[in-house]
């Protein structure tokens, strides 16, 4: 009589994985011609088309890069799609320095484009233009120069405020290069 041989399936928890039986796994090999990486990247054959390329993720980006969500529709008929989909949304809003039509070219987050505005800036200014405006509203405004003016003190604390939020955001940026 054989011996018994311990297993790693007793008792819980399961030792072993769910998916690790011994039988093949199938998988969906990239529909991109030569390309023998697993296709788990779904995208549309056509627009308004439910068939579906398989792609590697190289290769997904690849397609994607020159896909037009609104080929083949008029103006009245993109707006028209374009508005039902975010109706279906849930209330989801996107951030309006992800958007496409806000301004600034998406690098710079809310509250650096509010710390902008308080210095009167443009959305693309460099941090040389913020230390010069940070340095010529905050002369105007000081305590030591407007002693006792409330209204002096608080502008001078928003600039405060403002040339820290951007100040720190640029040394991110030298951070991670």
């Amino acid at each position: 009589m054989s011996k018994a041989r311990r297993s790693n399936d007793w008792g819980f928890p399961r030792w072993r994985g769910y998916g690790s039986g011994r039988e093949a796994a199938s998988v969906r090999i990239c529909d991109r011609h030569g390309c023998n990486d697993p296709g788990d990247c779904p995208a549309p054959k056509s627009p308004n088309s439910a068939d579906r390329w398989y792609f590697c993720q190289k290769h997904a980006a690849e397609y994607n890069a020159g896909w037009d969500y609104f080929a083949g529709l008029d103006a009245e008929e993109a707006a028209q799609r374009e508005s039902s989909e975010n109706a279906q949304n849930a209330g989801y809003k996107e951030a309006s320095h992800y958007g496409w039509s806000g301004s600034g070219d998406g690098t710079r987050t809310r509250d650096e484009m509010r710390a902008l505005e308080v210095f009167g800036l443009d959305p693309d200014a460099d941090f040389d233009a913020v230390k010069k405006a940070w340095r010529a509203k905050a002369k105007e405004v000081h305590p030591d120069v407007r002693p006792g003016d409330a209204e002096a003190a608080k502008a001078f604390q928003a600039y405060q405020v403002a040339y820290e939020v951007l100040r720190q955001s640029e040394e991110r940026r030298e951070w991670r290069g």
